[in-house]
């Protein structure tokens, strides 16, 4: 099903992954100290800006020598990204990087000149490049499945807790779209149980959208891909907990900081693996549009006893088997 969907994308028979194609052989000028822009909700000491940045001087870019990032683009609101946005063009930096749509399409907005380094769900889907291997514009970056692992993690959450015939969906505001709820609504009924779907528009709504969730007789939430949910994640951890709620989650780092199951890529490998690489061919001279747009190879099932001891859950055994990581 994903390569039939590449294919659709223009991505053709283009290998993807941490494996594309090395680095340019010219190295950055000498002496010259390069500015980063940044667009990001969540902080710069989340521990995938720790591993991009440890990555970034590992291949010879290092802040306070010959790389400078303005600490002021992390921890953002999203009604702070357009102005944001605008300052970074108006100081010339030399890329701006940037992660999840909202933050994106400020970028996009404010400049069509100066490269920019995303990092989305989907980044054709969304709208923010005209295909997957042939970016055009000035925008490149990478996707990390997070729509299509949606469904997935679905399945999996279902089969984690047996006999479910009530589940509810966690969401932002106004993502994903229609359809691909629809979507999971339709592959939950096939499995017998009815889906739900809960929004949390802002931060301070995230427990309400919990607490709604379990009394309208949810008996597990699925936390769907969204950079807000993921930066308040504990407040989605704490809720659910609480509740003896089961949750899942997108990325494994968020089970091993103590939720209960998740699926998908890793975060700091997205930023450590390929992001860095993408960022150092641009600050070489690379232009975005001649760099294809990457995903992730990886995928990883991590469940938490220890969680799940704290809300009364037991796995089955068949799926703790098929888990590549049981945090005892």
């Amino acid at each position: 099903m994903w390569c039939d969907e590449l294919d659709r994308r223009g991505f053709g028979s283009l290998v993807i992954g941490v494996a594309a194609a090395p680095l340019t052989a010219r190295a950055q000028t000498a002496g010259r100290t390069y500015r980063l822009g940044s667009l990001h909700q969540s902080p710069r000491s989340a521990p995938h800006h720790v591993a991009f940045y440890e990555e970034l001087a590992r291949l010879g870019f290092v802040e306070g020598q010959n790389l400078i990032d303005d600490p002021r683009g992390y921890g953002l609101r999203l009604d702070e990204l357009n102005t944001h946005a605008t300052e970074l063009v108006q100081t010339n930096v030399d890329v701006i990087i940037c992660a999840g749509d909202a933050c994106v399409r400020a970028a996009q907005r404010a400049t069509t000149i100066i490269p920019i380094l995303g990092a989305a769900d989907d980044m054709f889907e969304s709208g923010l490049v005209r295909s997957l291997a042939r970016p055009e514009g000035n925008t490149t970056g990478f996707s990390n499945f997070g729509t299509e692992l949606d469904g997935r993690r679905q399945e999996l959450l279902i089969d984690a807790v047996p006999g479910i015939r009530r589940m509810a969906a966690l969401a932002e505001a106004d993502r994903p779209s229609q359809r691909r709820l629809e979507t999971l609504q339709e592959r939950a009924r096939g499995r017998g149980v009815e889906l739900s779907v809960f929004r949390a528009p802002n931060p301070e709504d995230i427990a309400g959208a919990i607490d709604a969730a379990k009394a309208a007789g949810a008996a597990a939430v699925n936390v769907l891909s969204s950079a807000v949910l993921y930066s308040n994640r504990n407040i989605i951890m704490d809720r659910a907990t609480a509740l003896r709620l089961p949750a899942m989650y997108r990325w494994p780092e968020a089970v091993e900081a103590g939720g209960l199951i998740g699926y998908g890529p890793r975060l700091v490998e997205l930023y450590r693996d390929i992001w860095a690489r993408q960022l150092v061919k641009l600050l070489r001279g690379a232009k975005p549009a001649d760099l294809p747009i990457e995903q992730p190879t990886r995928f990883e099932l991590v469940v938490n006893l220890k969680a799940a001891q704290a809300i009364g859950h037991s796995f089955p055994s068949d799926l703790l088997a098929r888990a590549d990581k049981v945090i005892e």
